[in-house]
């Protein structure tokens, strides 16, 4: 099994989440959100399989530096700003064959765990 890890290669959690991947001998392929950006319909997959709650970091700067209407945004004007504002996607986003999951935790090492 090969894992499709999306992340911000200066993200701790994404850090993490590599070098804790390496240690357990997981397969993993890396791809930085900002060197080899993602396409409208990779990330308009990503919110109907997570959700929007579960997709963007509303803790975040780059978040609470949005207009209110852009943090209103819905549908294609989402897509496109989500594009725009890569840092307001959670990461790091796990693409398995399992599907797509968000966060690096208790619950998603031990699911990475189970499926290796």
């Amino acid at each position: 099994m090969t894992v499709k890890v999306y992340g911000l290669n200066n993200c701790d959690t994404c850090r993490k989440a590599k070098k804790w991947l390496d240690a357990e001998g997981i397969a993993f392929e890396f791809h930085d959100l900002r060197k080899s950006p993602i396409d409208g319909s990779t990330l308009e997959g990503w919110l109907a399989a997570i959700g929007t709650d579960g997709l963007i970091n509303r803790r975040g700067t780059t978040w609470r530096g949005l207009s209110d209407g852009q943090k209103g945004a819905t549908g294609d004007a989402l897509v496109s700003m989500l594009l725009d504002q890569i840092a307001i996607l959670k990461r790091p986003i796990f693409v398995a064959e399992s599907g797509v999951s968000v966060g690096f935790d208790d619950a998603q090492r031990k699911n990475m765990v189970a499926q290796k």
